[in-house]
């Protein structure tokens, strides 16, 4: 694929972006009160957050591998 250097850049830079932003909101997350019940199961908030979270986080390690490879 042959696309400008800078927006090579930009794309390296969003996954950076995603995958050091993505972990520490996790980390707030998980330590949340609404993201266990009273019996400590998982509820609906940690639910649809861990999947946010994934998908970004797939996205971001997507999105880093391409301009990696528009570099190359």
């Amino acid at each position: 694929m042959d696309i400008p250097v800078g927006w090579s850049v930009v794309l390296i830079v969003t996954a950076v972006w995603n995958l050091v932003i993505w972990p520490r909101f996790w980390q707030r997350i998980v330590a949340d009160p609404r993201s266990r019940d009273a019996d400590g199961r998982a509820t609906k908030f940690l639910t649809v957050h861990t999947v946010l979270i994934a998908v970004s986080l797939g996205l971001g390690l997507a999105v880093g591998v391409l301009g990696v490879l528009t570099l190359v």
